[in-house]
């Protein structure tokens, strides 16, 4: 088993710094449970990730997209999400004016609550009218 050095992937990833980030991503993916290239022959996950590199048995650029998107904080919309925003906006202002007809109607009870219609005290005084004939016939 040959130890694996920085020399010996600094000729597919020029730049230490990216090494170090691509090899710490496959090593995470290892650990997660991805299947390996090249025999792991006892080497722990950042040892098999490095000679992975090395060997040049992975694709790096898959790598690197995969290390940018889990650097990304911003996320990018893509057109079918922007419809779907839209359809929400939609849904949402519909929602807001029904919401806002109802508390009108709220409104409109409570003001009819504290001034009595013509309605209202017709009905009041025939249901009065009622309980007084009730008690009378409950006395005789």
């Amino acid at each position: 088993m040959a130890r694996v050095t920085v020399e010996d992937c600094i000729i597919n990833v020029p730049n230490r710094f990216e090494l170090v980030l691509l090899a710490s991503k496959r090593a995470r993916e290892i650990s997660a449970g991805a299947s390996l290239s090249i025999a792991r022959d006892n080497d722990k996950n950042p040892v098999v990730a490095l000679r992975e590199i090395s060997e040049n048995t992975i694709s790096l650029d898959a790598l690197r997209e995969g290390v940018i998107k889990a650097m990304q904080r911003n996320v990018f919309i893509d057109e079918t999400e922007s419809e779907l925003d839209e359809e929400l906006q939609d849904v949402m202002q519909a929602e807001q004016s029904w919401q806002g007809q109802r508390k009108a109607e709220a409104a409109d009870m409570i003001v009819s609550d504290e001034e009595p219609s013509e309605e209202d005290e017709e009905s009041e005084e025939d249901e009065s009218e009622d309980s007084d004939d009730a008690i009378e016939e409950e006395e005789v």
